[in-house]
């Protein structure tokens, strides 16, 4: 798929797949990164060190490794990076954000 193609470009909410052939690990990378968007991304490989390098270097809120990328429990941080938007869901996310912090200082 060209790299001006609307689903490389876009977020798409919705069971798409979009299948990119590359000769190497840093190129798939480097697609990856090259998106305005980094909500979620996910690899599916038995080579472990080539999972974590990945993790390591793709810009995105969350990655899963041998898993789909949509996957997620209410426990874990769930939110995007550049422009998929700012900050977490999640439980303890919210009560974060509902919460005014107040720093008291007291000399005896």
């Amino acid at each position: 798929m060209p790299p001006a193609a609307r689903l490389n470009r876009l977020e798409a909410f919705g069971p798409v797949a979009a299948v990119n052939p590359v000769d190497a690990l840093e190129e798939a990378i480097a697609q990856v990164n090259a998106s305005e968007y980094g909500l979620q991304a996910g690899i599916f490989t038995t080579n472990l060190g080539k999972a974590f390098t990945a993790a390591r270097e793709i810009h995105v809120g969350g990655f899963l490794i041998n898993d789909v990328p949509q996957f997620r429990l209410d426990h874990m941080p769930y939110g995007g990076v550049k422009l998929s938007g700012s900050g977490r869901e999640g439980p303890r996310y919210a009560v974060e954000e509902m919460t005014e912090l107040k720093l008291v200082s007291w000399r005896s």
